[in-house]
Parts: structure tokens; C-alpha cells; sequence
């Protein structure tokens, strides 16, 4: 089962690094390439990381 609260504030946080991580390429400079495809790579991979560790399942209640 997935917590719905656990996910939203997951992506919440992830939104927001992905955001700084938009911040420091387009003060870096970066290409419209790179400003475009790393925050969501960093998005979807975050996602991914974070549910292969079990951080969004609920714990079973005693």
C-alpha cells in the first residue's frame, strides 16, 4: 500500500531540489538541453530511488 502524504512530501522535496538544481545550470550557464533534461531526469530518478528503498509503502499496523 502507498501513503499518499509520504509520496506528496517526497515529490515535494524533490521538486524543490530539482528546482535549485534548474537554479545553479541557468547560473552555470548550462544549454537549454541540459537546463531541460536534468531536473527531470533528477525527478524521475529520485522517484524511482525512493521507492526501490520502500519509502513510500506503508508500515503494517500491528
Amino acid at each position: 500500500m502507498v501513503s499518499k502524504p509520504r509520496v506528496a512530501l517526497g515529490m515535494l522535496v524533490l521538486a524543490a531540489l530539482a528546482g535549485g538544481l534548474l537554479a545553479l545550470l541557468i547560473s552555470l550557464e548550462a544549454g537549454a538541453f541540459w537546463a531541460k533534461t536534468l531536473p527531470l531526469v533528477f525527478l524521475a530518478g529520485g522517484a524511482a530511488f525512493a521507492q526501490s528503498l520502500g519509502l513510500f509503502n506503508k508500515k503494517p499496523k500491528d
